[in-house]
């Protein structure tokens, strides 16, 4: 006989609903483009890739800063994540890169 053992999926439940992702945007000419950071790995370098290349291929690009923002982990996390929504209308961002920590 084989013994049997109960599992148990070690994460909680999901305490929110999931929403429909918003239309992606395939062209970026024109648009501005938000940076948002964690502070946690190399953004800092792949944002200043970013501005540099992008330009390239969508014209009339605009970026604005991760550090108008503020880090979205840590200590101010809530607070940071609180305000994004009138930040993000306040610089009228189109689109917004999130770059994570590794």
């Amino acid at each position: 006989m084989t013994d049997q053992y109960e599992v148990v999926w070690p994460l909680g439940k999901s305490v929110y609903e999931a929403v429909p992702l918003s239309d992606r945007s395939h062209d970026l000419s024109g648009k501005t483009v938000c940076e948002l950071w964690d502070d946690i790995f190399r953004g800092d370098e792949i944002f200043a890739v970013l501005r540099e290349e992008l330009p390239k291929k969508f014209a009339g690009i605009k970026f604005v800063d991760y550090t108008r923002f503020g880090s979205t982990v840590g200590p101010s996390e809530r607070a940071v994540v609180a305000a994004l929504p009138e930040k993000l209308k306040q610089y009228k961002c189109d689109a917004v890169i999130s770059g994570v920590g590794a």
